[in-house]
């Protein structure tokens, strides 16, 4: 028999039987959970797959620009910016429909950042409105039968965002499967849009079944697959067949390619994005959770403050401190982007010492060119109040945990694994920083608003570290003790004491 033939049959004896292809039985060339081939899918199986269960989506936003005119006056113009991309219904809830995508797809910086550009639109810029619809593809410009998008929650570490549209849509007909399950080779197919342009679905096999994407904020596990996918496709289902039923299974969300790779795509691993789909929040991840604010841990932040000649720490793209004052408290400090140039914070609070807790808030300062001005808590409004807390709780845990890193920098790694774990905390600090940028443009916002304004008196920033002087009981007035506040107001003395 000549050699071909001989190959021919060979090869043959390695397919598996015709029965095994008819419907309802489990697909071949299956080493584990999910098969390394999709030409097996049953008739029925094909007929749900046409259902659209996916959206393009397109994410409109305008952004306000500041510049000089010629005169030297503030020039403000506006831009707008349009992307598309790819979400899919996974839940019918009361009447509205449950979708994922790609946080990245669900929403814009707040401040178009300084590494590049954001569709023409110049770093510095703010969001002053944004809008999220579902629309046909990109050239759709009939609004009346685009459906709109509210964000429900988003997680920029996992790049995921649930959304939801307040009507009934097509959902994924599939169960739920096991990204930790996939091998390299299994077979995988994304169901998405394009450069928002049509419909498609693209085939390939994983490549990679695990790496670590840990790239800016981003902080989560992956598998690279090698379909053919385009800008458009972030947000997109990827499925691959399961071995036990002949299914489909939901195994990730497209996410990035590589810049320099040939149809090398990132997936974000279903396992993790389950919780955020089924309690709809975000779980804290990093320092966020292993930094506990206790007595203990301010305690240990006062010694370190009082020790060190390097009192500073990054907060998004802005400075802060935490400097010990002579009572005891705390005096954490945020400057402005032209730190050191000019020393005013625009933003300070007195954390004061609690027995069996981390501390309170007292005093609080916002700042500019004018100096600073002193404000109790009470005194701001509910959205002032909530993003002073917010801030407060981000600067206490990155003061610890950058406190922390710089004590266990030294002595330099002796291994390579010690080397290696100083450089995870290194990038896991790094993106801690980036998650604080829409914090440090809050703080901002607030300063520009509660700052002392020219002719307005403001207060230098050495009244920050002189401690209130305690209550004392006044001069005599009309046969009345007055007990005098701090502040210099006045209420009724107490009787009989």
């Amino acid at each position: 028999m000549p050699r071909l033939a001989l190959a021919l049959v060979g090869a043959l004896a390695w397919l598996p039987p015709l029965s095994a292809y008819a419907e309802g039985e489990p697909p071949q060339y299956c080493i584990g959970e999910y098969a390394e081939d999709l030409s097996t899918l049953a008739p029925k199986t094909r007929e749900l797959e046409h259902q659209p269960y996916s959206f393009c989506v397109r994410n409109t936003v305008v952004y306000e620009c500041l510049s000089y005119a010629a005169d030297g006056s503030v020039r403000r113009t506006r831009r707008s910016g349009v992307e598309h991309g790819t979400a899919f219904g996974y839940k019918q809830d009361n009447g509205t429909t449950l979708l994922l995508t790609n946080e990245h797809v669900a929403e814009w910086p707040a401040v178009t950042p300084d590494s590049h550009t954001v569709d023409g639109v110049p770093p510095g810029c703010k969001r002053v409105s944004e809008s999220i619809k579902i629309v046909d593809n990109e050239n759709d410009a009939y609004a009346a039968d685009d459906v709109p998008l509210t964000r429900v929650v988003a997680d920029p570490q996992l790049d995921a965002a649930v959304l939801r549209a307040k009507t009934l849509l097509p959902i994924l007909p599939w169960k739920i499967g096991r990204s930790s399950a996939l091998h390299e080779r299994d077979a995988v197919e994304v169901h998405g849009f394009p450069l928002g342009a049509f419909h498609a679905t693209n085939e390939g096999k994983v490549v990679s079944a695990f790496q670590h994407d840990d790239e800016g904020v981003w902080d989560h596990d992956d598998f690279v697959i090698d379909a053919l996918l385009s800008n458009g496709n972030s947000g997109s289902p990827v499925l691959a067949m399961s071995c036990k039923t002949g299914e489909p299974e939901l195994v990730g969300i497209y996410h990035a390619g590589y810049t320099l790779g040939s149809a090398l795509n990132v997936v974000v691993g279903i396992d993790q994005l389950r919780d955020l789909m089924t309690t709809l929040k975000r779980t804290p991840r990093n320092h966020d959770v292993a930094v506990a604010l206790d007595d203990a841990a301010r305690g240990k932040l006062l010694r370190q403050a009082t020790t060190t000649t390097v009192p500073f720490f990054p907060f998004g793209n802005l400075v802060a401190s935490v400097r010990p004052r002579s009572d005891g408290a705390l005096i954490f400090e945020v400057f402005a982007r032209d730190f050191p140039f000019h020393t005013a914070p625009l933003f300070a609070y007195e954390d004061l010492p609690l027995p069996r807790a981390f501390g309170d808030v007292g005093r609080l300062w916002f700042g500019g060119v004018a100096g600073v001005k002193a404000y109790a808590r009470p005194d701001l409004d509910a959205d002032a109040q909530a993003a002073v807390m917010h801030a407060v709780d981000a600067l206490r845990r990155d003061a610890l945990a950058f406190f922390a890193d710089r004590a266990a920098a030294s002595p330099a790694p002796k291994t390579r694994q010690e080397f290696e774990r100083r450089a995870r905390a290194e990038r896991s600090l790094s993106r801690t920083v980036a998650t604080r940028r829409d914090l440090a443009v809050s703080i901002s916002e607030l300063s520009d608003r509660l700052a002392p304004l020219p002719p307005e008196p403001g207060l230098a920033e050495v009244e920050l570290f002189t401690p209130l002087k305690p209550p004392s009981l006044a001069a005599t007035i009309g046969g009345a003790g007055a007990l005098v506040k701090p502040d210099g107001l006045t209420k009724p003395p107490v009787l009989g004491k």
